[in-house]
């Protein structure tokens, strides 16, 4: 299996079985954050708010929003209601739960933790359109404004951490809104390669994910959650069967066609230009082993377009860090949150 993140050249996934192929493509994915815990909720036990009335429940619980185009978003609201908000942007394929390591313990520290599941996935409506990285933002936004968030902190993992820049370009920071940034693992600046990106992936590899998950989604994302993404594929790696099966779990919960819409959002969009306007404290942490998004083609270069950005490279660290060292994680988001 090719290792992405020692290679630029169009990975080989020839071999002796579909499987192979699956993991090997699965290597070159902007993927999510590690899962925790995904149990799916029941929309008939949670209350939905539009931007305008506001949400109707108590922080702690599940609740809903509505965007303008009658998207439900689901977001839960953990720790200190009257703690600084931080507000976490999962990735691709799956849902909020993927960042509960993160939340459980800023939330015992007096933090208000906002995670919201991205359109089409989770538990948020699978709307047909607008599976792009401009109404993902937009639907952010609406989060935002709905609970009236202000100095909050962004925190998005891979294709989340497209997501949030997208979101500070589009929306900017001289409102109040944004206090700080943290890039986990994360997509930008491009994934893709092109003239002007050289270190980027070719668009055969992404092409491949579009066939694997045409051809049997629920096989690929076995193989995706047992393969590169944990670093479960490297030589005493301590590999967990109940983070494989939450992460199937959470990306099975994914609608079909917003899953695929998706992989041409992480894997083409272009977010130099939203990197710039960024103007606030901004954290960016990359892992050395990520099999998935190779760092010299994100984290190296995003810490050099934003301005003043604090770049923490983590030494045989794989992409889905924050479960497999989430207490090292949490401890430099911490660090970072009071700093």
């Amino acid at each position: 299996m090719s290792n992405l993140a020692q290679s630029n050249t169009r990975p080989n996934f020839s071999g002796p079985s579909r499987r192979g192929m699956l993991i090997g493509g699965a290597g070159a994915i902007a993927a999510a954050a590690l899962p925790a815990t995904a149990l799916a909720a029941s929309p008939q036990s949670e209350t939905s708010a539009s931007p305008r009335d506001n949400r109707k429940q108590k922080p702690n619980s599940g609740s809903f929003v509505t965007t303008k185009d009658g998207t439900q978003i689901y977001f839960k609201d953990w720790g200190n209601p009257q703690g600084q908000p931080i507000v976490f942007s999962h990735g691709w394929p799956l849902t909020a739960d993927a960042f509960e390591d993160q939340m459980l313990f800023l939330g015992d520290h007096g933090y208000r933790c906002i995670g919201h599941d991205r359109r089409g996935h989770g538990r948020s409506s699978q709307p047909w359109n607008g599976n792009d990285m401009d109404t993902y933002a937009d639907d952010l936004a609406t989060l935002v404004e709905a609970l009236d968030l202000n100095q909050a902190i962004h925190v998005g993992h891979s294709t989340g951490g497209g997501e949030v820049a997208r979101y500070i370009g589009r929306h900017g920071v001289k409102n109040g809104r944004v206090a700080k940034a943290v890039l986990i693992s994360a997509v930008p600046p491009l994934m893709l390669k092109t003239e002007a990106n050289p270190g980027g992936l070719p668009k055969e590899v992404f092409d491949q994910l579009r066939a694997a998950s045409l051809a049997d989604r629920a096989q690929f994302y076995k193989d995706f959650g047992s393969g590169p993404f944990y670093g479960f594929n490297r030589s005493g790696a301590k590999v967990s069967q109940g983070l494989i099966d939450s992460f199937w779990l959470q990306s099975i919960m994914s609608g079909h066609k917003n899953a695929y819409d998706c992989i041409k959002a992480f894997s083409e969009t272009d977010f130099t230009e939203d990197l710039k306007k960024f103007n606030v404290p901004t954290l960016i942490m990359h892992g050395d082993d990520d099999q998935i998004v190779p760092i010299g083609a994100s984290a190296m270069l995003s810490s050099k377009l934003v301005k003043g950005a604090q770049l923490k490279v983590y030494k045989g660290f794989p992409h889905g860090m924050c479960s497999t060292h989430k207490d090292t994680i949490n401890a430099d988001l911490l660090a970072f949150l009071k700093s």
